[in-house]
């Protein structure tokens, strides 16, 4: 059995974090949140305005589509955990520093460990080569199941990209039947 205790002390960790500068900036750390049971995690680069202010993962425009796309599958946002690469906003909602993903690494590794998915789904460029490589395409990749430290690794295009090109929620749909396809080979 799990031992609460470590995860929530791990959040408070992250909520107290000062290792880098952007923390400074912050209103909120987004720890990240769903099931501590969860088979299925998402993981995307960093909190936004909206997650900043609310203190939780993925609820703004691009949350509500990822949460419907989730549901679509059959699944609940509950069910599954969602988090990012780095815990703080950067500013401007920039893309994270190498610094600064390095810094939350840890964080993140320790919430990877900790929930123990079966699929751990990339949202985006930079969480996938932030977990993966550095120099592989998400654009190759996405929708592809990668073996990866004793789970499958599944690089998925960032809702929000789709909300400034229409032309790629085909491909994240499509992703995510594939996503919908995995889980149940793999989880059923």
């Amino acid at each position: 059995m799990k031992s609460m205790d470590i995860f929530n002390e791990l959040r408070e960790q992250v909520k107290d974090c000062k290792k880098c500068e952007i923390s400074a900036t912050r209103t909120n750390a987004v720890f990240g949140e769903g099931s501590a049971a969860a088979k299925v995690m998402f993981i995307g680069e960093a909190p936004g305005q909206d997650e900043d202010a609310q203190g939780r993962p993925f609820v703004g425009r691009a949350g509500k589509l990822l949460t419907q796309l989730i549901e679509e599958i059959g699944m609940s946002r509950e069910e599954v955990y969602i988090t990012n690469v780095i815990k703080c906003r950067p500013p401007g909602n920039r893309d994270p520093l190498p610094d600064e993903m390095l810094n939350c690494r840890d964080y993140l590794m320790a919430q990877i460990a900790f929930i123990q998915p079966q699929i751990v789904c990339s949202l985006g460029r930079i969480a996938f080569q932030a977990l993966y490589r550095h120099d592989v395409s998400i654009t190759k990749l996405h929708g592809e199941s990668i073996r990866w430290k004793g789970m499958i690794l599944m690089p998925i295009y960032h809702p929000a990209a789709t909300l400034h090109r229409a032309a790629m929620l085909k491909d994240l749909k499509e992703d995510f039947q594939k996503l919908k396809d995995l889980i149940e080979r793999t989880l059923k």
